[in-house]
């Protein structure tokens, strides 16, 4: 379980996965982020079927990974761009849903009349 308002960074440009944790810290930093914020980064490969999330819990780094086996994860266009996400589009993003059709419900309050 995720802590309540930590920030989820995910990343457009896919990474190469041959390498440990420290990689995907040192591309938040080149990219200008700080990757001790306490923040999720998460990370795919070039063909969009594993995720890894990298996240700074305040006493060291944690190392999630996970892939899908007969589909890819959607994910944003190709590009120099870091997409933040709520919780929610998160936990659809892991588990192979479209996380861009994932919004928050607005429920009208009823109107009383006096």
């Amino acid at each position: 379980m995720m802590p309540s308002g930590v920030k989820v960074y995910l990343a457009s440009e896919p990474v190469d996965f041959r390498k440990g944790p420290d990689s995907p810290l040192s591309l938040v930093r080149d990219a200008g982020s700080d990757p001790f914020s306490c923040a999720l980064y998460v990370f795919r490969t070039k063909r969009a079927d594993r995720v890894k999330i990298v996240w700074w819990d305040g006493s060291g780094v944690c190392l999630f990974a996970t892939r899908l086996e007969k589909s890819s994860f959607c994910w944003p266009r190709i590009g120099p761009v870091r997409v933040q996400l709520n919780h929610a589009q998160l936990a659809a993003l892991l588990e192979g849903l479209d996380w861009k059709r994932v919004r928050p419900v607005v429920v009208k309050s009823p109107v009383f009349s006096g």
